[in-house]
């Protein structure tokens, strides 16, 4: 991709944010980062990610809160798109700060995408995520689902994000991809995230605390591969004309929790302690993506299996290998 590009990547700081920053950079993007370390979890690993970021040429920060109108106007200024990744995120921990989640999540998005209407910029990449399927959907979940029925506030506040941006298309004439991200895990994963915890517990030799009787599923994407995704979405909003689409990313497979912990377990050379403990509040049972459309319109073609995917995750963990 040409050189003279801009991305501004909101959320550049994170797990996938850095993991994007980092791909665009490689292929020739210039990169404005977009972040206001947020102290969901501990600060000095987004500033061990924005000091590896910034080694590399062409990448710059802007340290702001995405309710901030002007810093979101001049972030954005002269930028050729907008991949917005920054959310306060956790389903859990949104069932105890609702008003703070709804504030960050639904009036930041809205702050961005004025900003971005401001500056005539009109291309932007929606960072959603599966929670907002909920519990009822059938599987696997299709993005013409209604996405009606939210269990937590998290998801309550991406189906939000998705309707705004909708908005924006059909108002403002924006062209905008929302992509729906499956369970995403891979180094630098968030430490609260089930398979760095789990990883965790195990190499300090404490027991495991699974939910439930450990049948629920999800579908664990690497990160390796939603960058894959997110290119092939920064290829499509650079077409014309304004448009909307709602694109599910994901491995389209199931995985158990059980297994997941069998997994880790065996590729640490451990045998895990299990501990059950009921199924928390907010927890949908099964997330499974049709990835159909994210084939056809993003040419998206998940490679890293969680088989993998895990043996990755592991010697970055004990190895520090990224």
């Amino acid at each position: 991709m040409s050189s003279n590009r801009l991305a501004v990547v909101t959320g550049a700081a994170g797990f996938i944010g850095g993991h994007c920053s980092r791909a665009l950079l490689e292929d020739g993007w210039a990169v404005r980062g977009v972040d206001n370390f947020e102290p969901f979890y501990d600060r000095s690993i987004k500033e061990t990610t924005i000091r590896e970021l910034s080694r590399l040429s062409r990448f710059s920060l802007v340290e702001a809160d995405l309710r901030d109108g002007p810093a979101m106007q001049s972030a954005v200024a002269g930028a050729d798109v907008v991949i917005h990744l920054a959310a306060r995120a956790g389903v859990r921990p949104s069932l105890e700060q609702p008003e703070l989640y709804t504030s960050i999540n639904v009036l930041g998005t809205a702050t961005l995408l004025e900003a971005c209407r401001r500056a005539g910029l009109r291309r932007l990449v929606f960072g959603s995520s599966s929670s907002v399927y909920g519990d009822s959907t059938p599987v696997p979940f299709h993005e013409d689902a209604p996405a009606t029925d939210p269990i937590s506030p998290y998801a309550a506040t991406k189906r939000a994000g998705e309707l705004l941006c909708g908005v924006y298309v059909q108002a403002h004439r924006f062209r905008i991809a929302a992509l729906r991200l499956f369970t995403v895990y891979g180094p630098r994963q968030r430490p609260d995230l089930a398979i760095h915890r789990f990883t965790k517990l195990l190499s300090e030799g404490q027991p495991i605390e699974q939910y439930g009787d450990g049948s629920s599923e999800r579908d664990y994407t690497h990160v390796d591969d939603i960058v894959r995704g997110i290119r092939g979405a920064l290829d499509w909003v650079a077409s014309d004309p304004p448009a909307f689409e709602i694109v599910n990313l994901g491995e389209a497979r199931t995985v158990r929790l059980d297994y997941l912990i069998e997994l880790i377990g065996k590729t640490m050379g451990v045998t895990p302690q299990i501990r059950t403990t009921p199924m928390p509040p907010g927890d949908v049972r099964r997330t499974f993506a049709d990835i159909t459309k994210a084939r056809r319109l993003l040419g998206y073609d998940p490679q890293v299996s969680i088989e993998e995917g895990i043996q990755k995750f592991v010697r970055w963990y004990q190895g520090g290998i990224s």
